[in-house]
């Protein structure tokens, strides 16, 4: 017997914001702006698959109006190709979904893994391309601070992307999330020390705290480590929903991964049609 479907209302366009100079929109562009994890009320049934690829932590998530359904993970720095489709038809199966049951798809663009952030971004785009859904890119670093934001410490966010570099961002705990304070940076290990010793403020460092040195953090004494060390793809489905909800989203062909170094890369549509796993000829 077939699933049966349920009805839906038309979906509505995405919307074209501005791009600026030259057609771009800002690099911060996966970062919404504003509350992280502040709520939006009044929208009506929304279902929502989330991606993570950017780290080793990956994991995907089926969400339905901000409650989790089914989620899957798994802790891999190579294997995320190998991952993520089964376990995206995994969660599907739990709950009785195709993807042409989704309203939109929410994927980690990074920072993190030069190869995961590419396989969750070209899985997205895949299922946007056959299904016509918006894809909301979220940041590795909001879904970590944002997971963090119990408390009153200052937040600092912080993903491994090798070669000795580190991408971090600062956030500030605030009723119902947290707010960024900031751009995401690439700093070294060492220049990362010195930025946190001359912050006179309490703080807890999240993310890819075992990276560090031994001895990093002796003599800061405001500084604690805390969770998550990888982001949750529950909790870039708590971000893309709040994004959905406003309609503050950037057009598919804008989407573009946060490598930090290397440049940015365009996603062949076409293509994706044709060889995506979930090809819509």
């Amino acid at each position: 017997m077939g699933r049966r479907r349920r009805e839906r209302a038309p979906r509505r366009p995405p919307p074209y914001r501005d791009r600026g100079p030259g057609g771009r929109v800002p690099e911060d562009h996966a970062h919404p702006g504003g509350v992280l994890g502040a709520a939006v009320h009044g929208a009506g049934r929304v279902r929502v698959l989330a991606i993570e690829s950017a780290t080793p932590g990956s994991s995907v998530a089926v969400v339905e109006d901000r409650a989790t359904l089914a989620a899957a993970s798994r802790i891999d720095r190579v294997g995320h190709a190998s991952f993520l489709v089964p376990a995206i038809d995994f969660c599907f199966d739990q709950v009785g979904w195709s993807p042409s049951d989704l309203d939109a798809v929410v994927v980690d663009v990074g920072p993190g893994l030069y190869t995961g952030i590419r396989v969750g971004l070209a899985t997205a785009q895949g299922l946007a391309a056959a299904f016509g859904i918006p894809i909301i890119p979220a940041t590795s670093v909001d879904a970590l601070a944002l997971e963090a934001r119990t408390g009153h410490r200052l937040i600092w966010a912080v993903v491994d992307v090798r070669r000795g570099e580190l991408a971090v961002a600062r956030y500030r705990p605030v009723p119902g999330g947290v707010v960024k304070d900031g751009l995401t940076e690439l700093l070294s290990v060492d220049a990362f020390r010195g930025l946190l010793a001359s912050t006179n403020e309490e703080s807890l460092v999240v993310g890819d705290v075992a990276v560090l040195p031994e001895g990093f953090f002796t003599g800061l004494r405001k500084v604690k480590t805390g969770r998550p060390r990888y982001p949750y793809a529950v909790t870039l489905a708590e971000i893309g929903h709040a994004r959905l909800e406003r309609g503050d989203y950037p057009a598919p062909e804008d989407i573009r991964p946060l490598y930090m170094r290397e440049p940015d890369v365009t996603i062949n549509w076409a293509k994706l049609r044709q060889e995506g796993p979930w090809a819509s000829g």
